[in-house]
């Protein structure tokens, strides 16, 4: 029963929030404020029902630290996503037509701050997190992946290859993320910064969500294994392979933490959320 409240909770606050962005993501005004306000809202409800099931110090949501390293994961997912479309330039895939619209990305802004802190606390927070504690940190890893890629089957432009990647360079990469750190807040940073860039600066679709309203007018063709046709460049190989060199560098910091929690060991996990630093 402890689990289903922290599910029932989480889930029902995640989908109020995105209901209520959605009426709004055209409107900068309305969708900014209330993207913090879904963030806030969503992780006073993961402390609370966490706390309060679990009988122990939310650490994983601390405040010390908590604006560092949100910031700190803006900047990974941004300039991981500029060597994305750095690469996408280069090959001549990627043409800037001239600048996009600033309220806009602002609009974007919020949306995508309610959409990063809402799914990193579902798929990060409870769902890796909860299958670390009985199978250990790689199979978690995996298994939280693989959902987090299907998720992504339900967009509008969705595809399985966008599926695939998304699993390997956001699942995977944002699991080990957390896995590095005990802190939720590096991965909701990252996550922010890579969809915000995507969208909001570099005018790509985001996972084949629809039209986006960024920065930039631009325009993406060639080869879907290089540009990510239809879903966006989320499903570029050049997504995957830097997506994937960053999981392998969390996982490796999360070894040399020990934050890697074996299946034998897996039962005491939630021990390791005291070594966030």
């Amino acid at each position: 029963m402890k689990l289903v409240w922290q599910i029932l909770a989480v889930v029902a606050i995640s989908a109020a929030g995105g209901q209520a962005l959605s009426g709004v993501k055209e409107n900068p005004w309305l969708a900014l404020p209330l993207g913090v306000l879904a963030v806030v809202l969503a992780v006073l409800v993961y402390r609370w029902v966490v706390g309060r099931t679990e009988r122990r110090p939310v650490t994983e949501l601390a405040r010390h630290g908590a604006r560092g390293a949100l910031l700190r994961g803006a900047l990974i997912g941004t300039v991981m996503f500029a060597c994305v479309i750095a690469n996408l330039f280069f090959l001549g895939d990627y043409e800037v037509h001239g600048y996009g619209s600033l309220s806009g990305a602002l609009a974007l802004l919020g949306f995508m701050a309610g959409a990063a802190a809402t799914e990193e606390l579902m798929y990060r927070g409870l769902l890796f997190r909860l299958v670390e504690r009985g199978a250990g940190t790689y199979l978690a890893l995996v298994v939280s992946g693989v959902v987090f890629g299907a998720s992504h089957l339900l967009n509008e432009n969705a595809t399985l290859l966008g599926a695939v990647a998304i699993a390997i360079e956001a699942g995977g990469m944002l699991a080990a993320a957390y896995a590095a750190t005990r802190s939720l807040w590096l991965p909701i940073g990252v996550h922010l910064g890579w969809n915000f860039a995507e969208a909001g600066i570099f005018g790509a679709e985001v996972s084949g969500s629809g039209g986006t309203h960024g920065l930039l007018d631009v325009s993406i063709s060639g080869p879907e294994l290089i540009t990510g046709g239809e879903f966006g460049p989320e499903a570029s190989v050049y997504a995957v392979v830097i997506g994937a060199l960053v999981m392998l560098a969390f996982l490796w910091l999360a070894h040399r933490r020990g934050h890697i929690v074996p299946r034998k060991r897996a039962a005491r996990a939630d021990a390791l959320v005291a070594l966030a630093r």
